[in-house]
């Protein structure tokens, strides 16, 4: 007795087709998974014998052989207990009804119900860009993930019986309907009304949402760095459906939708410890999960004390921040997963963090200050837009009264820059004047003859490289795009120039 049942496999973000075969013999009774299974994969058959039972079904005492086809594909996770219970129910004639045009994909626990899987969006996106024709039945408890993907074919339930019945009634097979993204950025709690003072940081971090540029903030302890940088992803505009699939794709993979999120809204933020090891910054381990990077996509990465991370987790930035994907290499696998990200980073002066504070006395000797700066080299320190001293704030400034200017307002700034940027870059499919590559914005930011001698004397002042004259021109196009301006001037170059210069005097040592 033979049967063949559909599933999938999720491998990074790629849905691979699995057929799940079950073969059930004479014989001592056995149950023997093949295929390349992991050990989750392997403890499936106590569950599903369990959960056969309780069902309310009869486990067939013979020898049963499941084949997870194709053999090559190593297969992991819980995603195959749904379909080896049907499999085996359908070999065993105790389910009469055909299996084809269907998918299954689901945990099993002992008492026969279904459990939520991680993966359910990407494995059920992959393979419906594949054959849009599929009904996927899945546990009742993923379908919140799933409504991003309009007219996809759902037949959820919450237990191994209930699948059973819908599958020999009629089944409610239910359509996913058209997905809407919010037209106004999720609310937040934090706010830039509540940062005193601050102006020139405040503008640097309202160019930075604009144009998805990244900034280095230096300065001593306390002066803000860290609410600054927090308050960063409330003045950005709101997802598009695209960018909400891309990041809730992510985070369904990375099993971070199962604390009751469905849907990732509103942009991540994400600000790992500088302990963190490589693997669970850029991703990977044993398999290959997305790491901090990633889980940033779309939002924020936040580095806080960033000299204190591992010289070689910054390093291994630099590729991501260029392509906004990052590819882990494995002995079996090589993956890829989206990372762009906005970098934002903050650090303080010298190791004891009071060098050219007025108030503080710094108590480091200009070699210590300078083999702290050292840790942060210099082709990762050119790929940051803007670098920005943020001073700590006077006492007449900490007893202001009055709030600041709310991220409401900052925002609708931000979005309508972000909407003049986006008719230029529509055509190039990008999403922000930060994405433009060497050739594109020297095309689409044109200087007139005053603003291009400006800038090529300060090229030479400064010595910027070929990669901060670039990233001068998109942050030039930014600050023109926030005042509405049609051209880039010269006064629009000049601002831009303070924060690239900022960062070569930096480097120097000054």
């Amino acid at each position: 007795m033979f049967a063949a049942v559909a599933s999938v496999s999720v491998v990074g973000l790629t849905a691979c087709p699995v057929q799940v075969e079950v073969d059930i013999a004479e014989g001592l009774p056995a149950f023997t998974i093949v295929g390349l299974p992991d050990a989750t994969v392997q403890e499936a058959r106590e569950r599903v014998k369990s959960a056969v039972r309780n069902a309310g079904f009869h486990f067939p005492a013979h020898r049963i052989t499941v084949n997870l086809a194709p053999a090559d594909l190593r297969k992991e996770g819980v995603f195959f207990d749904l379909p080896v219970a049907l499999g085996i129910l359908k070999a065993s004639g105790q389910l009469q009804v055909p299996l084809d045009g269907y998918v299954f994909l689901g945990e099993l626990s002992l008492q026969g119900t279904l459990r939520p899987v991680h993966g359910v969006l990407p494995a059920v996106a992959g393979l419906a860009a594949l054959d849009g024709t599929h009904t996927y039945v899945v546990p009742q408890d993923n379908v919140g993930e799933l409504a991003l993907l309009s007219g996809t074919r759902l037949l959820p339930s919450a237990t191994l019986g209930g699948v059973v019945q819908a599958l020999q009634d009629v089944p409610a097979i239910e359509v996913v309907p058209p997905y809407e993204p919010p037209h106004e950025a999720v609310a937040s709690s934090l706010d830039f009304a509540d940062v005193k003072g601050q102006a020139a940081a405040k503008r640097a971090m309202e160019i930075a949402a604009a144009g998805g540029h990244n900034v280095l903030l230096t300065g001593s302890p306390g002066s803000g760095k860290t609410m600054l940088a927090e308050r960063l992803p409330g003045i950005m505009p709101p997802m598009t459906r695209d960018e909400v699939l891309e990041v809730t794709t992510i985070y369904s993979a990375a099993g971070l939708l199962m604390d009751g999120a469905s849907i990732v809204e509103q942009r991540p933020f994400r600000h790992p410890h500088h302990t963190a090891s490589s693997s669970a910054v850029i991703g990977g381990g044993a398999t290959a999960r997305p790491g901090e990077i990633s889980l940033a996509d779309r939002g924020v990465l936040f580095l806080d004390e960033l000299p204190e991370f591992h010289r070689d987790v910054l390093e291994v930035l630099r590729q991501p921040l260029e392509s906004g994907t990052v590819t882990i290499a494995r002995v079996r696998q090589t993956l890829t997963y989206p990372a762009h990200f906005l970098l934002v980073a903050a650090m303080n002066p010298c190791p004891c963090g009071w060098h050219g504070d007025p108030a503080h006395p710094c108590t480091c000797s200009a070699a210590d200050v300078r083999r702290y700066r050292g840790r942060i080299s210099g082709p990762l320190l050119d790929r940051f837009d803007m670098v920005l001293s943020v001073p700590r704030l006077q006492a007449s400034e900490l007893g202001e009264l009055s709030r600041g200017e709310a991220s409401s307002t900052i925002r609708s700034r931000v979005v309508e820059a972000r909407g003049r940027a986006l008719k230029r870059l529509a055509e190039l499919g990008l999403q922000a004047n930060a994405d433009l590559s060497g050739p594109q914005v020297r095309r689409l930011v044109p200087l007139d003859r005053e603003a291009q001698a400006f800038l090529s004397m300060a090229v030479t002042r400064f010595g910027l490289s070929g990669r901060g004259y670039d990233k001068t021109l998109k942050l030039a196009r930014t600050i023109a795009d926030l005042e509405g301006a049609e051209r880039v001037r010269t006064e629009h170059v000049s601002e831009a120039l303070q924060y690239r210069s900022a960062g070569a005097e930096w480097d120097a040592g000054g």
